[in-house]
């Protein structure tokens, strides 16, 4: 096979990759890595998808937490650690989390939609171990303690 046999080859498995839902760089770049592309390939792939808009980082974070947040309301923290894992850069995370929080609920109100029903399996439970499951449960989805406390506490205080 020709180098050109091997561009086609790379790219249309780029293209089923891409099929599926949007990538980022990094992710493409481990997918053709996998897949035992060369990396003067690799390179020239991703240079086409760049060029064709098929990626482009900071649109595939925005799509990434609003997805996110939409299915499964996660913390700022949690969104920021599973971009950068996903290669995003820091620039790109900060203008992302800062245009998108026009578009999603604020943390507090995620927090607390999220106890809701936990918080009906909990009546009876001392306050110390609601705090304890529930605040365990809301870190886990990346919400800093200050936003846990007071998700807790509002929530207490519309049930008493």
């Amino acid at each position: 096979m020709d180098s050109h046999e091997h561009f086609e080859k790379y790219l249309n498995l780029s293209y089923h990759f891409l099929s599926i839902r949007n990538r980022s760089e990094k992710e493409m770049r481990d997918f053709l890595t996998r897949k035992n592309a060369a990396v003067e390939i690799i390179e020239d792939v991703i240079k086409h998808l760049k060029e064709h808009n098929f990626l482009n980082d900071e649109t595939f974070a925005r799509s990434f937490v609003l997805s996110q947040v939409r299915l499964k309301p996660k913390g700022s923290v949690l969104l920021k650690i599973e971009l950068r894992q996903k290669g995003i850069a820091d620039a790109i995370i900060q203008n992302v989390l800062a245009e998108v929080q026009e578009e999603i609920p604020d943390e507090l109100s995620q927090a607390k939609s999220l106890i809701a029903k936990k918080m009906e399996r909990m009546k009876g439970a001392s306050r110390n171990e609601i705090y304890s499951k529930i605040g365990g449960f809301l870190s886990r989805r990346g919400f800093s303690w200050n936003i846990v406390k007071k998700a807790i506490d509002e929530t207490l205080q519309e049930n008493n």
